[in-house]
């Protein structure tokens, strides 16, 4: 059974301890008894000025306190108005347990609710510092500023997602956080199973700031201005996956080893670059000039060369010896002169294309479309043509070009 202790005064004397009884009107009644009060119109009100209307949100060992209203209320009485402006004691106020906690951390305020800081993590250190035992704190609180809220000499940047987790249950951080500081405060306060996903997050932040970031056209343009004409530019095997390099002009410029993957470079001026063993696997390089590059062994897999030209007046050859255009569209591109030897060309789209003269021995064209295309002198010795498709060519294939 719960118990209350009722004053008719703010300052608590005469006080009597009473038992709780089933209903509000009951528990008023058997007041009206003890204190010997004939006005029956009287409300109860709690330490903070919240007047009762439902004993069952008495709690245990809780002060209550008389408001009497009529003709003939004794002095000693106080009505609610002079209740909310009396002050408790300094040690009332440090050890009462209140439902919603005002946490200075760092000089920030954080409002939080008790459940809060105790549902999630019951043995952290926050909970044993609010937590009750007869509306009384088991582990003492800090000191208290001006305002009352609770001084925690702490991060209030790294405390916010400590207490965003303790009400969802989610680590949730903006970009600028860093894991590693909230991991500092989980472990401060004994936030426990807060810890292995900050750990993870920790690892992958260390992964994406050790690999290659991506660089941009911005960077690219501002390289370009700022080498000489006379100097070799090198981006050997820089990383600029997914950039948009359309129309610029990139010619005699080192990308070996390089990542073009994704890269928009339509209608780019790529003539007499190296392209060795880099990878433009699904790049777009639509209408791009061609003349005189260098791509041994690269990866163009599934890459967009439609109408592209590799045929250079001053008579170089654009060297792709190797390559992988497995699924690559070269359609109505000038390709004549090129050396395409033991390139992989399955499945790829060569439909309507100048092959005059080039370079296939070797190469893999199973079920490759050469419709519409100009194949006069050019070298498919030792080529693999099974399911290629010849329909409309312009010149016919001789067995000379495909047989050693």
């Amino acid at each position: 059974m719960r118990r209350a202790f009722v004053y008719k005064n703010r300052n608590e004397e005469n006080g009597k301890l009473m038992a709780v009884e089933d209903s509000i009107e009951t528990f008023k009644s058997q007041i009206l008894r003890q204190f010997n009060i004939t006005n029956e119109n009287i409300k109860l009100f709690t330490s903070n000025g919240c007047e009762i209307v439902d004993v069952r949100v008495i709690r245990d060992d809780e002060k209550l306190y008389i408001s009497l209203e009529g003709k003939n209320v004794p002095e000693q009485c106080d009505t609610i108005e002079r209740l909310a402006q009396s002050s408790q004691t300094t040690e009332d106020a440090e050890r009462y347990v209140s439902d919603w906690i005002t946490l200075n951390v760092g000089g920030r305020h954080f409002t939080t609710s008790r459940s809060t800081l105790l549902t999630k993590e019951p043995l952290s250190m926050l909970a044993r510092m609010f937590a009750d035992d007869n509306n009384m704190y088991l582990m003492t609180p800090s000191a208290t500023d001006t305002t009352g809220a609770y001084l925690i000499d702490r991060s209030p940047e790294y405390f916010e997602p400590i207490l965003n987790y303790l009400r969802h249950g989610d680590v949730i951080l903006d970009k600028h956080v860093n894991p590693k500081g909230v991991m500092e405060e989980a472990v401060f306060y004994g936030i426990d199973s807060m810890i292995p996903h900050l750990n993870q997050l920790i690892e992958e932040s260390t992964l994406a700031s050790s690999s290659n970031q991506s660089l941009t056209r911005m960077d690219v343009v501002r390289s370009i201005i700022l080498t000489p004409t006379t100097s070799e530019l090198r981006y050997q095997g820089v990383n600029l996956a997914g950039a948009d390099l359309n129309r610029l002009d990139l010619r005699y410029i080192n990308f070996k080893y390089a990542c073009l993957s994704k890269c928009n470079l339509s209608g780019a001026n790529l003539s007499h670059c190296c392209l060795e063993r880099a990878d433009l696997s699904h790049a777009n390089l639509e209408g791009s000039q061609l003349l005189g590059v260098k791509a041994l062994c690269a990866n163009m897999e599934g890459a967009n060369l439609k109408g592209c030209n590799m045929e250079d007046p001053a008579g170089s050859r654009a060297v792709m010896e190797g390559v992988n255009l497995k699924g690559a569209n070269l359609e109505g591109s000038n390709m004549a002169g090129v050396n395409l030897r033991v390139a992989t060309l399955k499945n790829a789209n060569l439909q309507n294309c100048d092959l005059r003269a080039a370079v296939l021995a070797g190469a893999d064209l199973e079920c490759c479309d050469l419709s519409g295309s100009d194949l006069h002198e050019a070298n498919l010795r030792g080529a693999n043509l099974k399911d290629a498709a010849f329909e409309l060519m312009l010149t016919p294939l001789h067995m000379s070009q495909t047989i050693r």
